[in-house]
């Protein structure tokens, strides 16, 4: 599955590069003038993550474990409703039994009394997710707080097969072999941790006031590497803390699309999932409520073997999404790579490439908007690496100020 994916991701880009010669490239679009996604009182996007590989040792599946995932909300609202991914599974698997809450605190499994929340799907409290798909629950009432953790419970009664998940979640998460504790307000019964997201994939909200969804698109700088666990200082999660404070009209859900070690064109058999161009319409477009998308991938096509040395295919590649993005509708803004000199896989000829990236992505015409992120982290004295004050100590990953510094180079007018 992930070979074909890159297979397929490679051929795209080949295909591009004729039209990337002979300069063809979409025409902007203008945000002023594209139609809203959502009303004021509408369903957005609150929490997201992108399915990214079948689990390593879970070839039957989690027969009667809950898992209780600690998710991070962007808004608030009056009413959620839960997305499960079954992408990667060889044969459907039976959720017996699913439950969202609000968490009583950081870092602990227990429910704020009274607010736990039995799901259904289609008026079932138990559904089968096909082989390879999703399903998305019917709304419950429940005050989701924003910028607050919420608990989503998954039961899984039988034996299934390998298990989809989000390996890098920057966020503990509780499980338990002991069946059926979906419902349970205390947390005792969830003995054992996890830093990884199971099977959910969305939390979407009603009555939150924002205005559409944002999705950040990205590899694990997106997905949040070597920012604080639990504190939620992702530069996504920095960038829905402005957004906050905006009003009504300019508020937007925020969805993390971001797969650590993803690339454009290739797409890989672990856990770092199909390449960019693959997931794009599973990670992006179907999620709820697209209005804008921050596209910020290229930088492991170039630092991962194989590694790619032509600029031309990534920037094919960067057309293909813009194209599929304004088809629905939806922003697209351009963030530039950031820089990576000092990193084990670092050389001049890789760095030639990164800046001819970037050129074009702030100068090329393609892009609703740039968000300059290599300006915003770079050294002063040597822009190939990333400041001091920002580096997290291998040279590639921000640390957390880095990241807050990347969401306060967005220019939010354009979201």
């Amino acid at each position: 599955m992930m070979a074909s994916g890159g297979i397929r991701a490679a051929a795209l880009a080949g295909c591009l590069v004729l039209a990337l010669a002979t300069g063809c490239a979409p025409t902007p679009a203008n945000p002023d003038s594209r139609p809203s996604t959502t009303t004021a009182d509408g369903w957005v996007g609150t929490w997201g993550a992108s399915p990214a590989g079948a689990k390593a040792g879970t070839e039957t599946g989690y027969a009667g474990y809950s898992i209780r995932n600690v998710v991070h909300t962007s808004v608030g609202g009056t009413s959620a409703r839960v997305r499960l991914s079954n992408a990667f599974g060889g044969v459907p698997v039976l959720m017996g039994h699913v439950t969202i809450a609000v968490a009583a605190g950081a870092g602990t499994a227990d429910a704020v009394p009274g607010s736990v929340r039995e799901l259904t799907f289609g008026g079932r409290s138990s559904v089968s997710l096909p082989a390879g798909g999703e399903v998305s629950s019917d709304a419950v009432a429940l005050a989701v707080p924003p910028d607050g953790d919420l608990l989503v419970t998954t039961y899984t009664p039988e034996p299934s097969g390998p298990v989809t998940y989000h390996p890098m979640a920057a966020e503990t998460s509780f499980y338990t072999r002991g069946g059926d504790h979906a419902m349970d307000t205390a947390g005792d019964a969830y003995d054992e941790r996890t830093d990884s997201w199971h099977y959910v994939s969305e939390v979407a909200v009603l009555g939150s006031g924002a205005t559409g969804s944002v999705i950040a698109f990205g590899d694990s700088i997106t997905d949040g590497y070597a920012s604080t666990p639990g504190a939620a200082h992702r530069w996504p999660d920095f960038l829905a803390d402005r957004l906050k404070e905006a009003p009504g009209g300019s508020r937007r859900g925020v969805l993390n699309a971001g797969v650590g070690a993803n690339r454009l064109l290739l797409g890989q058999a672990d856990s770092a999932g199909r390449s960019a161009l693959t997931r794009f319409d599973d990670d992006v477009l179907a999620r709820t409520a697209p209005r804008t998308v921050i596209v910020f991938e290229g930088i492991n096509d170039i630092l991962q073997n194989p590694r790619q040395t032509d600029p031309v295919p990534i920037i094919a590649a960067y057309r293909r999404l813009a194209e599929r993005a304004r088809a629905a509708g939806v922003a697209v803004l351009g963030g530039t790579l950031t820089p990576f000199k000092g990193s084990a896989t670092h050389t001049e000829q890789l760095e030639a490439t990164r800046a001819a990236v970037n050129d074009f992505i702030r100068t090329g015409g393609l892009f609703d908007a740039v968000i300059d992120f290599d300006a915003a982290v770079r050294d002063k004295t040597d822009p190939a690496k990333l400041d001091p004050e920002f580096d997290c100590g291998d040279h590639l990953h921000p640390n957390d100020a880095g990241y807050r510094a990347m969401a306060n180079a967005v220019p939010l007018d354009r979201l």
